[in-house]
């Protein structure tokens, strides 16, 4: 089935003989999607993290538990990133809004403020409450909310009894069992030097697989490039050279940790993070060439 959710196209396939069956999960699936965007994503007024961006600077927002384990998984995400997934970045996103055209560059200064307001070692929590000190401020779960939305539609797949499912939410897959013709489902890995195309593909079982890359939106200015990968640590887009990454990992909250990681690190200090992850696989395509984790090679098939 193919459907629009979290701002992004969408599908699941996946076999079930029962029909019954087949149609609960459906609707417990999209059921629960919507729950999980009604209430935190950021661009509803309406959700609970907007609430809590509605009242930074100002006093302590009440939590539910699932809104605190969000803000955990926040917390986790970015110790493991290095802090390079930081759920704090809405202020320098909305100064690079990549929802408009630029005609210019941010100016200086103004990135300078808005990074000033990100951080997360500013968030301040207790039991049940949350408060953003600094107004201004805001946070923002896209770096980490989908893929954690696609390991919990796979989770309940399994719950269902389905045992080959490949869910797809904006190109963060998690792939279970095959897609009946194989063992396994075959995943294409887009070149980010060439928007697209597939340089190769993958075979992957009871994985997941998760790419970031600016090959799709960019613009440039005075002949540099700027992506909309934005670096927390100077509030600027990207500009390693990188153009793609493609991570396998036991979960798609992995494989989105490290494919961001990576692309912001770059090869070197990206491929090294990613080691120190166990089951963690990754290919990291740059304007000088592709470079791959030592058991990447194991998962690749012909392109499609």
């Amino acid at each position: 089935m193919a459907f629009r959710a979290l701002g992004t196209n969408c599908s699941i396939q996946f076999r079930l003989d029962d029909d019954r069956a087949a149609l609960e999960f459906a609707a417990r699936a999209l059921g629960w999607l919507g729950d999980f965007e009604a209430k935190f994503s950021r661009y509803r007024p309406d959700s609970m993290i907007s609430r809590i961006n509605r009242e930074a600077g100002s006093g302590w927002v009440a939590t539910d538990p699932e809104m605190d384990a969000m803000l955990d998984l926040a917390e986790e995400v970015h110790r493991r990133s290095d802090g390079i997934l930081d759920a704090t970045l809405l202020p320098l996103e909305q100064v690079w809004d990549w929802k408009q055209v630029h005609l210019a560059l941010p100016p200086a200064d103004r990135v300078r403020e808005a990074l000033a307001l990100t951080g997360w070692d500013k968030v301040e929590r207790r039991p049940g409450a949350v408060r953003l000190p600094l107004a201004g401020m805001g946070l923002d779960f896209g770096g980490f909310g989908k893929e954690y939305a696609v390991d919990s539609i796979a989770w309940m797949a399994r719950q269902h009894g389905i045992r080959d499912a490949l869910v797809d939410l904006g190109r963060d897959l998690h792939a279970l069992g095959g897609n009946g013709r194989h063992p396994f489902w075959h995943v294409g890995i887009e070149d980010g030097c060439h928007p697209g195309t597939c340089w190769g593909g993958l075979a992957v079982s009871d994985q997941a697989v998760s790419a970031s890359g600016d090959y799709a939106r960019y613009f440039v200015h005075d002949g540099v490039r700027y992506g909309h990968i934005l670096d927390p640590r100077t509030g600027w887009p990207v500009a390693n050279g990188m153009r793609a990454v493609t991570v396998i990992a036991p979960t798609c909250l992995d494989a989105g940790i490290y494919s961001t990681s990576v692309f912001v690190l770059g090869p070197r200090d990206g491929l090294h993070l990613a080691s120190l992850a166990f089951g963690v696989e990754v290919c990291a395509q740059s304007e000088s060439g592709i470079e791959t984790s030592r058991a990447f090679g194991s998962f690749l098939v012909q392109a499609a």
